[in-house]
């Protein structure tokens, strides 16, 4: 039976390992080490890491895959494929040539797109209508290698990461289930990816969660839904920073008002001006200190710092009125 030695470590990577556990022979898999949780810090195995013990399969955890006593482990173990989903480290080449057959990445966009870390983040955050997933060969340059199969997923307006990231797991999993036949069957040499076409999608940083009013309505609600549920959107409103959990881009309005000022207050709307004359209305956040709450919630404890006029957003780059 095919031997595979799975490389993962977030929910992404669970359908894709239950799968291979229904089909093939997994020998092992290689997750990120445990990790603190949550306000008490505790320690946690990755979703991977459950599911491989759920299995009774062996898993490795090294800090450093180079070098490490696990890599040797999966050198021994000699299997037929390594196939790596959202593991988050780079793979030495001895390490891949150890697959007999390919070590081949599940990764969550239209390579030669999105290369790096965060994919999904950056494809809704760029407002595309489309991703997908590749499978491609894995070399030692980050996501490089030869693309072998693709699959495209739409993005539509009620999709955020949480449920990109639901799809393209699925979808990657009934890829990689058709791909990896054809790959025992006989060489496949895949796709070149074009150089001139990548771009990157490097981890997010602090600065990339907080949203920045001079952007339009639509570039905010982008950034809103590319970056929830995790890390999330953030704005400093009244001196407090507050979560940006949904908003509505209100396509039929216009405003000549500053961005960052309210342009429409009643007992359950608040309604924001943002860069070039566009209007966002705030549907649901989270001051710091409080659990997330409606906009009608918030509004009940509101004062006059929120009334028409009011520039309540504190500027990314600049200071309030």
């Amino acid at each position: 039976m095919t031997k595979i030695v799975f490389m993962g470590t977030p929910a992404f990577s669970t359908p894709i390992l239950e799968s291979l556990i229904e089909k093939y022979d997994v020998a092992a898999v290689m997750t990120q080490p445990d990790r603190p949780v949550g306000r008490k810090h505790v320690l946690t195995p990755s979703p991977v890491k459950k599911v491989a013990l759920d299995h009774n399969i062996e898993v490795l955890q090294p800090e450093k895959v180079s070098k490490s006593p696990e890599m040797q482990r999966v050198i021994d173990i000699a299997p037929d494929f390594i196939v790596t989903a959202a593991f988050g480290q780079f793979l030495p080449t001895k390490l891949l040539k150890a697959a007999k057959i390919a070590a081949v990445n599940v990764h969550a966009s239209l390579l030669p797109l999105y290369r790096g870390g965060a994919p999904v983040h950056y494809a809704i955050m760029n407002g595309d209508e489309e991703t997908g997933v590749s499978i491609m060969y894995m070399i030692r340059q980050m996501d490089a290698g030869n693309v072998i199969s693709q699959v495209k997923c739409p993005i539509t307006q009620a999709d955020d990461t949480g449920s990109m990231f639901d799809k393209l797991s699925l979808a990657g999993r009934d890829l990689l289930l058709k791909t990896l036949p054809t790959l025992i069957d006989g060489p496949v040499e895949g796709i070149k990816q074009d150089e001139r076409a990548v771009t990157f999608s490097p981890n997010i940083s602090r600065a990339q969660e907080e949203i920045d009013w001079t952007h339009t309505a639509s570039e905010i609600d982008w950034q809103v839904r590319g970056l929830r549920p995790f890390p999330t959107a953030y704005v400093v409103m009244d001196n407090v920073r507050t979560k940006i959990l949904d908003v509505t881009v209100l396509a039929d309005q216009q405003t000549t008002q500053m961005p960052g000022t309210v342009v429409n207050r009643t007992k359950h709307e608040l309604d924001v001006a943002a860069g070039q004359g566009t209007v966002l209305r705030i549907n649901r956040l989270q001051p710091a200190g409080h659990p997330q709450m409606a906009i009608t919630d918030f509004l009940n404890g509101a004062d006059t710092q929120f009334e028409v006029g009011k520039q309540i957003m504190k500027m990314k780059f600049g200071a309030t009125n």
